[in-house]
C-alpha cells in the first residue's frame, strides 16, 4: 500500500461537435463524472465546433491558466475532412506525448480491431498543462480514462507517473 497521498488536479473538459449540445454530450459528461469520481476537481467544460481557431481559443486560454493542471478534449480525431482537433491542438504543444496515442491504439484494438487505424489520439504538455486529444466515442474515452488517464494523473502510481514530474515541466 502506497503511503503517498493522492494529488487531485484541475481538469478542464472540451468537447469538440458540430452537432451536440449539452444535452447530447455524453463523452463529454462520462469524462467530467470519472475525473470527479477518482478525485480530481472539474475545472471546466466547454463544447465548440469543428473548427481549428474555436479549439485553439479555448485550449489556449486553459492552457495560459495557471490554476488548469489538464485538459481533454473529446472529438474531431478522425480522418473525415471536419476531424481537425489533432491539427489544432499540436501546434499549442511544448512536447508531444508520443507513447499516449501508441498506447490507446493498442488498446482499443482490444475492442475495435483494425478500425483503430483511424483513431488520431494524442497528448502532450504546453505551458506545464497536459492535453489529451480523444476521440469523440463515448466508450473510447471510458477506455482511455480507465486505462491509461487516470493512471497516469495519479501520484501514487509506479514506477512513475505524470503528477510527479509537474514540478519539472517548466525546467529550462
Amino acid at each position: 500500500m502506497s503511503t503517498i497521498e493522492f494529488k487531485p488536479l484541475n481538469i478542464a473538459v472540451l468537447t469538440i461537435s458540430d452537432t451536440r449540445g449539452e444535452a447530447e454530450d455524453i463523452s463529454g459528461k462520462k469524462l467530467v463524472d470519472a475525473l470527479t469520481r477518482t478525485g480530481h476537481h472539474h475545472y471546466e467544460k466547454a463544447i465548440v465546433r469543428d473548427d481549428k481557431y474555436a479549439i485553439r481559443a479555448v485550449v489556449s486560454r486553459w492552457i495560459a491558466d495557471p490554476e488548469v493542471d489538464v485538459v481533454l478534449s473529446t472529438g474531431g480525431t478522425g480522418i473525415t475532412g471536419r476531424d481537425g482537433t489533432p491539427e489544432a491542438v499540436k501546434p499549442l504543444m511544448d512536447k508531444e506525448i508520443e507513447g499516449f496515442g501508441e498506447m490507446f491504439r493498442v488498446l482499443s484494438y482490444e475492442d475495435i480491431k483494425t478500425s483503430t487505424l483511424q483513431s488520431r489520439a494524442v497528448a502532450g504538455v504546453a505551458n506545464a498543462t497536459y492535453l489529451f486529444v480523444l476521440p469523440g466515442s463515448s466508450s473510447a474515452c471510458a477506455m482511455a480514462w480507465e486505462k491509461l488517464i487516470s493512471h497516469q494523473l495519479d501520484i501514487r502510481t509506479q514506477p512513475c507517473n505524470l503528477v510527479q514530474l509537474m514540478p519539472r515541466l517548466m525546467e529550462v
